[in-house]
């Protein structure tokens, strides 16, 4: 018999991909059931998000966290003690009263996530299912599409190129395993153009490649080639997404280019993009304008919306009210998924439920500073969201999470149902027009 009572928790230090400190906290029940999850952290990050409690200090550039670790053991441990875990929301609301902030700012986003992720993980070890499998509660789920860069700028690479992520996704592949096949044709043959050219110069932070490019539009340039070069048709096959991380390079309708060395305004901004999705086979773009441009993502939903996925990351920071609220004004056609970015898992799923219900694509999201931990490919699939954005296809902190939906998609033999072409909710994706 189960018993999902909280017998022990316990936080520790741990390394992110970068290099950096990071929290990791281990749930016991009183069954013997084990749950462990690790706070990722990002460096393109949203107002209103969840905050990481760090040290502060010269240590580490004062990213440290025996703080937030002292949260969890100090504080939330104790706190939490016996408590039942078979009631998620409960357990999450729970620790939101007990730092009593509306940012987490008091015993940390990277405490809070960290254990509500652990006991969520328990959970599922209690009533010995995997964790997708707990979270879809036997309702039907599809194993999600895709979403990965093969070229990182912006605030992933130093500003190399103003858009932050060039990434590509394959709706027209049969299964989740069919497109990662694809997309590491891509990645190789987008390596191989980048070399003759002497365009590479590294890594980016999320294992995209990290280019030379001379404009924004030579990074979108290059990815088409790649496409064709893999041998996969624009568009009716693969297409492009963008994370524009608009917000980056520009606030207050103002937007410097460092590329191009120039400064544009919403109107021209937007133009320009519109430009893109008129040469290129872009099919989604995150974060077109600013967080704080709301009529700039009204316009270029409007313009746009039709044709290709408009996604809020940093404008929505998965917050159910402000995906309503986008929904109301057509702001958005769809709201990246971030667990740390809202706090608790609840959060999170409220968002992605209030996406869902707005009619939006929803797309659970890894971040920049990522570790070895799978939570988020399990949230994907059990909260049936259609997408899943990780990074790209190198380094093994994303790996992992590919590697995990392939198991998945593995234990769920012939009954496993790959989202493809129905994760997009815009109009204009249905397969009698965009399937080759």
């Amino acid at each position: 018999m189960t018993d999902a009572r909280i017998a022990k928790l316990h936080g520790r230090r741990v390394w992110d991909s970068r290099g950096r400190p990071t929290v990791e906290v281990e749930a016991h029940l009183a069954d013997g059931a084990i749950g462990r999850a690790i706070a990722p952290a990002g460096a393109s990050t949203g107002q209103g998000e969840a905050l990481d409690l760090r040290d502060g200090g010269p240590r580490f550039g004062g990213l440290d966290v025996h703080r937030a670790v002292g949260s969890v053991n100090d504080e939330i441990a104790p706190a939490l003690l016996r408590l039942d875990t078979t009631d998620q929301e409960a357990v999450d609301r729970l620790l939101i009263d007990l730092d009593g902030t509306p940012d987490r700012s008091r015993l940390g986003g990277n405490a809070i996530v960290a254990t509500s992720m652990a006991l969520l993980h328990a959970n599922a070890a209690s009533a010995d299912v995997p964790l997708w499998q707990h979270l879809a509660g036997g309702r039907p789920v599809r194993i999600p599409l895709p979403e990965i860069q093969i070229f990182g700028g912006g605030a992933h690479a130093d500003r190399r190129v103003d858009v932050q992520d060039f990434m590509v996704v394959c709706p027209a592949a049969g299964s989740f395993s069919e497109a990662l096949d694809w997309t590491a044709e891509i990645y190789r043959a987008a390596g191989s153009l980048m070399r003759k050219a002497g365009k590479a110069q590294g890594v980016a932070d999320e294992g995209g490649f990290w280019p030379a490019f001379d404009s924004n539009e030579e990074a979108l340039e290059t990815l088409t080639r790649a496409i064709e070069a893999a041998g996969f048709t624009p568009s009716s096959q693969v297409g492009i997404s963008l994370d524009v991380a608009a917000s980056q390079f520009g606030s207050a309708g103002r937007y410097t280019l460092a590329l191009d060395d120039r400064t544009l305004d919403t109107a021209a901004l937007i133009d320009m993009l519109g430009g893109w999705i008129d040469q290129y086979p872009v099919l989604s773009v995150e974060d077109p304008v600013g967080e704080d441009d709301h009529e700039g993502m009204i316009e270029f939903t409007r313009r746009y919306g039709n044709r290709c996925q408009v996604i809020g990351d940093d404008y929505l920071v998965t917050n159910a009210k402000r995906v309503e609220a986008a929904a109301t004004n057509g702001a958005a056609n769809a709201v990246l998924v971030k667990p740390n970015q809202a706090g608790t898992v609840t959060e999170a799923h409220q968002a992605l439920r209030a996406g869902k219900e707005a009619g939006f694509g929803t797309i659970v999201s890894a971040r920049s500073g990522e570790t070895e931990d799978v939570t988020v490919a399990h949230l994907s699939v059990g909260w049936d969201a259609g997408q899943l954005k990780v990074g790209s296809f190198t380094r093994s902190e994303r790996m992992a999470k590919w590697n995990e939906v392939l198991r998945i998609e593995e234990s769920l033999g012939d009954s496993a149902e790959f989202s493809g072409w129905s994760a997009f909710t815009f109009a204009g994706t249905e397969p009698s027009t965009t399937k080759p």
